[in-house]
């Protein structure tokens, strides 16, 4: 697989977002099958593993490790800190970037994944109580200490961006993005990557599973799928924005292609540092996402999904209010520093 950069990391063009491992959908991996398949995707190409010490809690960054160690010289491993979580029920009680919050994440991330360093440290979502200058120079300390090999941010708004830059330069910036969430693209986060020389990542670029054409009206999410509490995937929504997944179905099926590897390939013409990191359960998924590096969109066809996206919006919100506050997705930049 070709290779793309995020900052000074070298990263395959598309990633494996782990999340989904055991975390979040209704259908959970045990540990067993969730090694395999992180396997089964470095023996295909695959060098960037996404992963959080939210995720499970805490489990999935001890089944990424443990899947990545015979091989950790060869890989990127991403992970994340930005909450405050109970260590025995596991309970999210709210974001937390207080710096000696970060050094005990770290510490605790580290022994759970079984390495040395971290390769890309993200916060995973801006804490309003803590100025981003402390957060980048926590990091860029840990940078110093050799504990991170980079920095990034997950769904920062463009002044957080700019501001943790001039402190730490930031490798990457995950936020979510896809053909029904094109955000990045009018907030002004693109823009700002553009300028700085920062590495994008999308998550849930495949819209949650939804753009792979596998979910439509009458499908039935189980009760500990999180995205049974989405708005946007409610019955009422999915009926209406099944005109994403036919547009990807009328791309796909003149190039012999899937909708995933459209939508995939739609993020990878974007920019030439947009790296996604799709996540799945299923080994048949994860070889048909790596498809999508294969053959590029030609310009013809990028320009029949851009005239066709100018009149499609999609229905519903990405979050449920609930999780809208408690992500911090969608929030204004906190205040600059007094």
């Amino acid at each position: 697989m070709k290779t793309r950069k995020l900052g000074p990391l070298t990263v395959s063009e598309i990633g494996f977002g782990c999340m989904g491992l055991d975390f979040s959908y209704g259908h959970r991996l045990s540990r067993d099958e969730g090694i395999a398949l992180i396997r089964a995707a470095a023996d295909r190409g695959v060098t960037f593993f996404d992963t959080a010490e939210i995720y499970g809690p805490f489990t999935n960054e001890t089944m990424v490790g443990e899947a990545l160690r015979p091989i950790r010289d060869q890989v990127v491993i991403a992970t994340k800190f930005g909450f405050d979580i109970d260590p025995d029920s596991g309970k999210i009680r709210d974001v937390s970037s207080r710096p000696e919050n970060i050094r005990a994440i770290v510490e605790r991330s580290l022994q759970r994944l079984g390495i040395e360093t971290i390769d890309l440290l993200y916060q995973h979502r801006v804490d309003p109580k803590v100025p981003i200058e402390d957060v980048a120079g926590v990091v860029r300390d840990l940078i110093a200490e050799g504990k991170v090999k980079a920095f990034g941010l997950s769904e920062p708004g463009v002044k957080t961006l700019r501001r943790a830059h001039a402190v730490q330069p930031v490798a990457a910036v995950q936020n979510e993005y896809s053909l029904w969430w094109r955000a990045p693209e009018t907030n002004g986060i693109l823009d700002a990557c553009d300028e700085l020389g920062i590495g994008f990542v999308p998550y849930s670029p495949l819209g949650k599973g939804f753009l792979t054409g596998a979910i439509n009206a009458d499908t039935k999410l189980e009760k500990n799928d999180f995205r049974a509490t989405i708005p946007r995937f409610q019955p009422e929504a999915l009926a209406g924005n099944l005109a994403f997944v036919n547009l990807l179905k009328r791309i796909g099926d003149a190039r012999g292609a899937t909708p995933a590897q459209i939508a995939l390939a739609w993020l990878l013409a974007k920019r030439p540092y947009i790296v996604p990191i799709p996540g799945t359960t299923k080994l048949h998924r994860l070889e048909e996402n790596l498809g999508a590096a294969a053959a590029p969109l030609s310009a013809m066809e990028l320009e029949e999904i851009r005239t066709a996206l100018s009149s499609l919006v999609a229905k519903g919100d990405r979050y449920a209010p609930a999780a809208k506050a408690m992500a911090g997705v969608e929030a204004p930049d906190p205040a600059s520093n007094p």
